[in-house]
């Protein structure tokens, strides 16, 4: 049975395009003919199809998937490009995976929304954006990024907005092989890797923002994500990592490069119950894992029991050229600490104007001052042990979210070719309350 909304406009739809095969772009169904240039059809789950897969498998570029609450298992893809697929209530409306399929939802096509509802219990990702079919398949190898030699692809133009991911097997979020989109306003608790990871892209022209990401192993992680790659105004509160931004052999372009980091909130990542990062890091807020000309600039990075901020290399990939710019440390176990192998020293890392207290090695705010061009020096100080990580799905339940604004009313969004980038002089340096509204984990 159509629903209200449907049933009207694939009337007029039908009356319109008579002797249309009603297959192609641009129609609103089968049988509907083609549909005047911009309309849109609202295809409502369940009322007028009895799943998500099957209202986004009616849906033509510029269509509304507008799902009711409840709970649906069912593994999303969606392969048509520029629809909306959105919620009417982001914690009413859940995909659950049970633990029987890799991903939530997929998203394979250009300038496709996803807005306003629940993913869970997926054994690799909640929500997956990607030009790779390797990935897409669920295959991309046990670490999640590995896809041998497939060449590169990108999609294109992509939104993940007001979405809540918890209690997947690997990342919550995840932006792999995909260029010029935008995930804001979402939660991500409870991945043994990241709740937010951006990986293989250059230039990425992509932007995190005002999101919120606790009780992962890492909240953040962009892996050879370069060029135009903005992560602003985010909480990365109460994980064991904060954020990483690295360079990685098990995926394409590297090394990293390019990465603008403001304005974020990176506080005790030290949380036991979290679940562990095959390499066990734990109490570090921001970390530079042979990343090159990266920017880190007016966040507040405080009571991270292993370090603020570390600047390393990864293997034979050394970190150059990072800035570090206005930024306020406190009651971190030491809050810069640079710490190269002989072999792959970085040149030309530097601080400037930061507020900070303890620096490993020493000395730090005279030797690497902006701009140099110096080998950077390599120092080492006491380390926690970390504890043993909880299974991710024993992580502690989300609190309630914001809503997608007027999310029944609302017409489909349009997602731009390319998003609008952040204007780097706009970023304020958040307060120690910064999101706390929409956190599980509260700061002392």
């Amino acid at each position: 049975m159509l629903g209200r909304g449907l049933a009207p406009v694939l009337a007029v739809l039908a009356l319109a395009g008579c002797g249309s095969d009603g297959g192609g772009p641009g129609s609103a169904g089968p049988g509907s003919g083609v549909r005047p240039e911009g309309a849109h059809v609202t295809i409502r789950v369940p009322a007028d199809a009895p799943t998500i897969t099957a209202g986004v498998s009616l849906a033509r570029p510029g269509d509304l998937v507008l799902v009711a609450p409840g709970v649906y298992h069912e593994s999303v893809k969606v392969s048509t490009e520029r629809i909306t697929l959105r919620g009417e209530s982001r914690d009413g409306v859940v995909i659950d995976g049970r633990l029987r399929q890799p991903n939530g939802i997929v998203i394979t096509a250009p300038g496709v929304a996803v807005q306003n509802l629940t993913v869970r219990g997926n054994t690799q990702n909640g929500v997956l954006v990607t030009g790779s079919a390797r990935a897409a398949a669920g295959s991309p190898g046990q670490g999640g990024y590995d896809t041998g030699d497939e060449p590169v692809t990108f999609l294109r133009s992509f939104l993940v907005s007001h979405v809540t991911a918890t209690g997947n097997g690997l990342y919550g979020i995840y932006a792999f092989s995909a260029q010029d989109g935008v995930i804001e306003h979402s939660y991500a608790s409870g991945s043994p890797d990241s709740g937010i990871y951006v990986g293989q892209c250059k230039p990425c022209r992509i932007v995190v923002r005002d999101n919120v990401a606790e009780l992962n192993a890492v909240g953040y992680e962009g892996t050879n994500a370069s060029g135009e790659m903005y992560v602003v105004g985010n909480r990365f509160a109460g994980n064991r990592v904060g954020l990483t931004t690295s360079s990685d052999h098990q995926e394409k372009l590297l090394p990293q490069q390019g990465a603008t980091i403001a304005g974020n909130l990176v506080s005790d990542n030290q949380q036991a119950s979290t679940p562990e990062q095959a390499d066990g890091g734990w109490g570090i807020g921001i970390g530079v894992d042979g990343g090159s000309d990266n920017t880190v600039v007016r966040n507040r990075i405080t009571g991270n029991a292993n370090a603020g901020l570390v600047i390393t290399a990864t293997s034979d990939i050394p970190a150059n050229g990072n800035e570090v710019v206005d930024n306020v440390f406190a009651t971190n176990g030491v809050d810069i600490g640079w710490a190269f192998p002989t072999a792959t020293r970085g040149r030309g890392n530097c601080l400037r104007g930061n507020d900070f207290t303890t620096t490993a090695p020493a000395g730090l705010a005279t030797s690497a001052a902006c701009p140099t061009t110096d080998v950077s020096p390599s120092g080492t100080w006491a380390r926690p042990k970390p504890p043993r990580g909880i299974p991710f799905t024993d992580v502690a339940a989300p609190a309630p979210q914001p809503q997608f604004p007027n999310a029944t009313t609302a017409g489909p969004t349009v997602v731009p070719e390319v998003p609008v980038l952040p204007d780097l002089a706009n970023i304020p340096l958040p307060a120690v309350s910064f999101l706390a509204d929409q956190a599980v984990v509260r700061l002392e």
